[in-house]
This record gives structure tokens, sequence and C-alpha cells, in this order.
């Protein structure tokens, strides 16, 4: 029996139900017979606790729009050895297209203090609001107000590796998919799009790279050896493409002049013992902002365009707007020991991050259900990239085998689901090689149909109508006129 609650059970379910069943024989054992054990009371706990640790189901048709809308965001991390204190300043208001007009308002956060609150500049005591390390409920709320919330982290004992966290003496942040709350209280979801304002503050010392989204728009040194730095994204975006790096980097920078002639400045931080392994990076990085010009015309919106590699960065890379940060592995190359495989890895991975500027964060999602909208879509783009700029042959089938081997798999065994799934459990378990290699066959499967002239003339209109949106892979498909695509 033991084994089978073993094989049927999580280990952490089996010991909540264990715990429950001596629990019950102290308040429950009969005055004859004390701690004689009851197989039915045993299994009332087994069947108690599955129940309530049964994970909730996500499904597609209860979406709803947010109650509430964030105009602006203004961040200020002030970094401490030991802790972090966040004060995050929110412009909310009521949603029009929000389904419950009266709704209170509900924020996603996580497991960390919160110091004080402030609505409209006023004080809120402590019992007007509620907090549970889930969710901050705030009941009686204005239709428009500013909100600031004030509250400590421990970047150092984050092991979970989502929000903020410091490894070996860098802190970086991992906010997709739903890490933002780990940060700060949020509506943590893809369609609450906003613009966002960071400082950060810390040791001169400890971290004299202070990096954040968008563009720098003022520095200083502060008392006791502290400097800070303010950074300004101009588009508006969800929060799981908010970035944060601060330790002590090197970088190596490069100059572009775009289409329409706008100056950029291309930069890549890494460890200062790595930093001479950046050059192919820097390179590819190049010929994919020139790539995307003329084969999409689309150019990069900002000033500087930044690429930070971490060595113990826990995801492979991740898009966020401005500021990419990437496991070093995809980023560092030395000439006298680096593959061939190393190199165009490199080039490929550089390419899909930088190409989610446009197709994941101009033009972001609605909801989780939509994720091949931009991973999709996004791996159509690099891997055409990588085509045109090596043997179209070779990638294809390369390409074609990494399909074979492993996305096949997934649709002949107990984790087949479409590209638009109906329903999840967990958000993290959904970046899959069906949402990500199949979804990239769907949007060649177009490409092919229409050819690349219709096909870009869509991709014109998806971007003209749906630039600063959250969309749905039906708005990418109805960017052509259906009969286009179908006949």
């Amino acid at each position: 029996m033991s084994y089978l609650l073993k094989k049927l059970i999580r280990p952490d379910i089996l010991l909540y139900c264990i715990t429950a069943f001596f629990l019950s024989e102290i308040i429950l054992s009969t005055p004859n017979k004390p701690g004689c054990v009851h197989i039915d009371k045993f299994c009332h706990s087994i069947l108690w606790c599955l129940i309530m640790t049964t994970p909730k189901e996500i499904r597609l048709k209860d979406y709803s729009p947010p109650d509430f809308l964030i105009e602006q965001v203004a961040l200020v991390f002030d970094i401490q050895p030991g802790e972090t204190r966040v004060t995050s300043t929110l412009s909310l208001f009521r949603n029009p297209a929000g389904a419950r007009p009266s709704a209170e308002l509900k924020m996603d956060m996580g497991e960390y203090a919160i110091d004080s609150v402030t609505l409209d500049g006023h004080p809120v005591s402590a019992d007007a609001f509620q907090t549970d390390e889930k969710q901050f409920v705030m009941p009686d709320v204005p239709d428009r107000f500013t909100l600031e919330i004030c509250n400590r982290i421990i970047p150092e004992k984050n092991t979970r590796l989502e929000g903020l966290y410091l490894s070996r003496g860098i802190y970086c942040t991992q906010c997709e998919a739903e890490g933002f709350r780990h940060i700060t209280p949020f509506i943590d979801r893809p369609d609450v799009m906003a613009g966002f304002a960071c400082t950060l503050i810390a040791d001169r010392d400890v971290c004299p790279v202070l990096l954040s989204n968008g563009n720098p728009v003022e520095k200083g040194n502060l008392p006791d050896n502290r400097h800070y730095v303010r950074w300004e994204d101009p588009f508006k975006k969800p929060c799981y493409l908010f970035a944060l790096v601060a330790g002590n980097l090197s970088y190596i920078e490069s100059p572009f002049t775009t289409k329409s002639g706008r100056d950029i400045t291309l930069r890549i931080f890494a460890e200062p013992r790595n930093i001479h392994q950046c050059r192919h990076a820097m390179d590819c990085l190049k010929q994919a902002v020139k790539w995307d010009e003329d084969r999409f015309d689309l150019e990069f919106d900002l000033d500087l365009y930044q690429i930070a590699a971490i060595n113990d960065f826990n995801a492979g890379a991740m898009e966020n707007k401005g500021l990419n940060i990437f496991n070093a592995r995809y980023v560092l190359a030395d000439p006298s020991s680096a593959t061939d495989e190393d190199f165009m890895n490199i080039q490929r991975v550089i390419g899909h991050e930088y190409f989610h500027n446009w197709t994941g964060n101009r033009v972001t999602l609605k909801n989780w259900f939509q994720l091949s909208l931009k991973e999709g879509l996004t791996v159509f783009r690099d891997q055409e990239f990588t085509s045109d700029l090596n043997s179209r042959a070779v990638e294809r089938i390369t390409h074609v085998k990494n399909l074979r081997a492993f996305q096949f798999p997934e649709d002949s065994g107990p984790m087949v689901h479409p590209v638009l799934p109906e329903a999840y459990i967990k958000m993290d378990n959904f970046y899959t090689m069906t949402v990500y290699e199949k979804g990239s066959e769907l949007v060649r499967m177009i490409h092919q149909l229409l050819g690349e002239t219709a096909f870009q003339q869509g991709m014109v209109l998806y971007f003209e109508k749906f630039d600063g949106l959250a969309v749905t892979i039906e708005d990418f498909c109805r960017s052509w006129p259906r009969p286009a695509i179908w006949t």
C-alpha cells in the first residue's frame, strides 16, 4: 500500500495526509481504544488532502478582461545587503471593458512583507487591505487613483528564481510568465500593459552597473558610497517584460545606424572574465538588426539595445524590452574552442530574442493561451533569419529533424495538446515544442500559401493594427483576407 501511495500521490501531499491522519487520531480516538488505527479516518484524511491540494485548472473559456488597468508604473529598488526595498507607484483606473464595474482591486503578490500603502497620497491603514501571500485585495477604491506600496524582498534567499534573485554576486530578474508578482503586488497578466520607469539604487563597489528596460535618463552619486540610475521605457509593456540587472559587469558596444538614419547603440554585458568572448554575439546582433529591417521593414525603437550574459541565469534567454538577459552559453564563444554548432546556436538565439522586440513586445498576448503567437511566430522569424544567412536547405533539414525528434513525440504521447490549448494547470509547463516548433510550422504554412509578398503585406497590417496591444492568434490570422489563406 505504501508503494501504491507513493506512486499515486506526490511526496509533499503524502506528508500532508500522514500529518492529517495522526492529528485525527489525537483528536478523534475513542476512549476505549486510544491510538487505534482507523482505516476509514486514514482514507478520509487522504481524500481531504487530495481535495485541498488539487491544482486549479485555468480555462480559456473563462477568460475575462481585467477589472483594473495600469497606466504608469514607477519603481524604486533600494538594494541593500540581505534585503531589497521596493517602492511601487501605480496609476490605476477601472477598466471600462471590465465585467464587474464595482469590483474590488485584486493584485497578485508573493511571499514578502508590506511596509506601507498610500492611496492618492494618504496613508492606508492595515485593516483597509488584505494580503495572503498570493493576493493583495483592497475593497474600497475609486475609479481612478494612485497607489504606492512599499515592500521588502530578499533576493539572496530567492531559490524559486522568479522575480528578483541574486546569483554569484549578480542581481537579475526573470518575470515570465508570472514572476513579477514576487517583486511587488501587481496585476500580473499580459493584457495589462503600462509605461514603466525604474530607479535602481545600490553600492557603487558591489553593483557598479545598474540596468533596466528602456533608456537611461538620469544617474548620480549618493551618500555612503551609493549611486543610482533612472530608466524610462517609452513603450507600454506587460510586467513579464520587466528586467533588472545589477552587479559587477563589463561590456562591449557598437554603434548602429538604422534604416531611417537613427543612431543607436548596441551593448553586450558580461562578467569581466568573459567579456572577450562576446564579439561573435555582437556580430550576430548587428546581423539580426539589419535583417529585420531588410526582410520585415522593422527598426529597433529605443536608443540603446542591451544584452546581459549571466553565467547562472535560470532560463535560456529572455526578451525583456530593451534588456535581454541570456544564460552565458548563448552569448559567449571562444574562437579557439567553440564549435560550429556553438556559433550557430548563438546566432539563432540572439536573433530570436531580438525579433521578439516586435513579435511579443510591441504586440503582445491577450492571455497566456496565446503563447504561440509570440513564440511560434518568432521561431519562424529566427529560422528565416538563419536560413537567409546560411544554407537554407541545411537549416530546413535541421529544423525538420528537430521537429520529428522532439515535437512528434509530444503529439503521440500523454503531453499532446494543440498550439492554442483550452486549459492549463501551471503556465510554466506550457513552454513546449508544440507551442514553439509546431506553432512556427503553422506560420510557415501561411507563408507558403500566400507567398513572401502577400505574407509581408499581412504582417504590415498586423503591426499597424495591433502595435501596443495585447491580442490573440485569431487576430493574427485576420491580418490577411480569409480567402487569401484558405483558397
